[in-house]
């Protein structure tokens, strides 16, 4: 019984460092790609409310154009937890990358590639665009004209480790499409709504740490329609991070309305690394 026990715990050790070993040469292959094309990845980080599916058009533009292109799941638990987990992904990529954030998705984008040389341009897309201590919190509520207000969200209880215990924020239903997404159609909307992924209270009050936007270029895609993000904080935002900025009606999910005018933003920003 010993021995065949040992054998097994062999036999997992050497099945994880098969896989391991696999998944970095992928990740390398990809990187290793990018560079032997003079394509740099796009990694697209999606916000609160939402998942990497809002990317889809881009994704496939730029993937027919032959991109390497990463579209993680953010995981919305904690500014500096959720930066970190991207950090670690953006690590495993050779060559240049572009990095795409929407709404939070901006403020992990930021935290996440300060010192690294590789991220060479931010993409924002209706995003927020903080500064170091700043909260996401303050920045929506700092201009009028949201409509993610404290009634418009249904907070829920959910267990951390240790016994304690987080809140998790979902946007109501009645209010999902108004402040969200109001230019999408509405059966669209109300998958968008019944399948969010909740955005936690952490993650919405932990201020930020010191922003790449201070050292890296980057581009803003303002949404002139947004009843999430105020259009006037975003141009606060924007202005303050020296971004280039575009302009769209839109509501705030621009990359799922507008997804080509989110595409030549993101060309603009690979033919500055080039």
């Amino acid at each position: 019984m010993k021995l065949a026990l040992r054998r097994s715990r062999a036999l997992v050790a050497i099945l994880v460092a098969i896989l391991f070993t696999g998944s970095m040469l992928a990740t390398t292959s990809i990187g290793a790609s990018a560079t032997g094309r003079a394509k740099p990845t796009i990694v697209m980080v999606h916000g609160a409310w939402a998942d990497a599916s809002g990317w889809q058009r881009e994704v496939k533009e730029l993937t027919d154009d032959g991109y390497p292109v990463i579209a993680p799941a953010n995981p919305l638990r904690g500014l500096a937890s959720d930066a970190a987990y991207l950090r670690s992904i953006l690590e495993t990529i050779s060559g240049p990358v572009i990095l795409v954030g929407h709404s939070y998705g901006g403020a992990v984008i930021s935290n996440a590639a300060t010192g690294l040389p590789n991220v060479k341009a931010l993409v924002y897309v209706a995003a927020f665009v903080p500064d170091v201590h700043e909260p996401v919190a303050q920045l929506v509520q700092q201009f009028p004209g949201t409509l993610v207000t404290e009634d418009a969200l249904d907070a829920r209880p959910y267990p951390l480790p240790g016994g304690e215990v987080g809140v998790d924020l979902y946007l109501r239903a009645d209010i999902f499409r108004e402040a969200f997404a109001g230019d999408l159609p509405r059966s669209t909307t109300t998958v968008m709504q019944v399948s969010q992924r909740p955005f936690s209270l952490a993650a919405f009050t932990e201020p930020s740490g010191e922003p790449a936007w201070k050292t890296v270029p980057s581009w803003y895609l303002l949404a002139t329609a947004d009843k999430t993000i105020p259009p006037a904080a975003q141009e606060f935002m924007a202005r303050r991070a020296g971004a280039k900025i575009v302009r769209v009606r839109s509501s705030h999910v621009a990359h799922q309305s507008h997804p080509h005018e989110t595409l030549a933003l993101i060309e603009n920003a690979v033919r500055s690394v080039r």
